[in-house]
């Protein structure tokens, strides 16, 4: 997890060291392209062009629909497994991640700077290729406590974090959450290349508290700003 210091999503990082990546199709492309809306992916289920970084994580994520908008459900029980989806887009060109998040309950305890309660509700992550084990990533969180803007990291430094929202305020609404991961990439890995992104990935996360955490996904996209 940002987790309790492990590595994000190790198969796929073995994926995506092999494999060419497309970028995403186009929504309203002159402003942001469409990186995933699950509108493909079956209702009541994990979506298929998804992966879990380990089975049991299949049971904790799955695609609902509520006034014709579909997003992913994610309800963790004393779990700790992130979900994650291929798709690279040109973050020169498009340099802001956005989505759409819901909190519905944070896990009990949770504090994201200790790592004994190092759950989150919600997180985001952007990832690229770092090797053919590894990955470096950017997670973006909705914490119980910490500060918003709070800097974190763990995974030997691969994974640099930040603090989007914290508490309750606008709980069980649709947020709207944006990033602009090509400068938080330069600043927090101090590299002026600016690769090809390799993926998206979410967590929400209980394991660590023993406790249950649940939230909403939808609408990713990558903007020009």
């Amino acid at each position: 997890m940002l987790e309790g210091m492990r590595t994000l999503v190790p198969a796929l990082a073995l994926l995506l060291a092999a494999s060419v990546l497309l970028t995403a199709p186009a929504a309203r492309a002159e402003d942001c392209i469409v990186l995933e809306d699950f509108s493909r992916a079956k209702v009541g289920e994990f979506p298929a062009d998804w992966k879990p970084r380990k089975d049991a994580g299949r049971a904790a994520y799955t695609v609902r629909e509520e006034n014709g908008r579909r997003f992913l459900r994610a309800i963790s029980e004393g779990l700790g497994i992130q979900a994650a989806k291929e798709q690279a887009w040109d973050v020169a060109q498009y340099p802001v991640l956005a989505w759409s998040w819901r909190l519905q309950e944070h896990p009990k305890g949770s504090d994201e700077r200790q790592s004994k309660t190092n759950d989150s509700a919600l997180s985001v992550y952007a990832v690229w290729p770092h090797s053919s084990v590894s990955v470096k990533a950017l997670k973006y969180i909705w914490s119980r406590v910490v500060p918003v803007g709070t800097p974190l990291t763990s995974s030997a430094g691969l994974t640099q974090a930040r603090v989007l929202r914290s508490g309750d305020a606008n709980k069980d609404e649709w947020v709207e959450a944006r990033a602009n991961v090509a400068e938080d990439f330069r600043a927090r890995f101090k590299e002026e290349a600016l690769p090809k992104p390799g993926g998206i990935a979410v967590l929400t996360d209980s394991d660590d508290t023993k406790s249950r955490a649940a939230g909403d996904y939808a609408a990713f996209r990558a903007c020009k700003s």
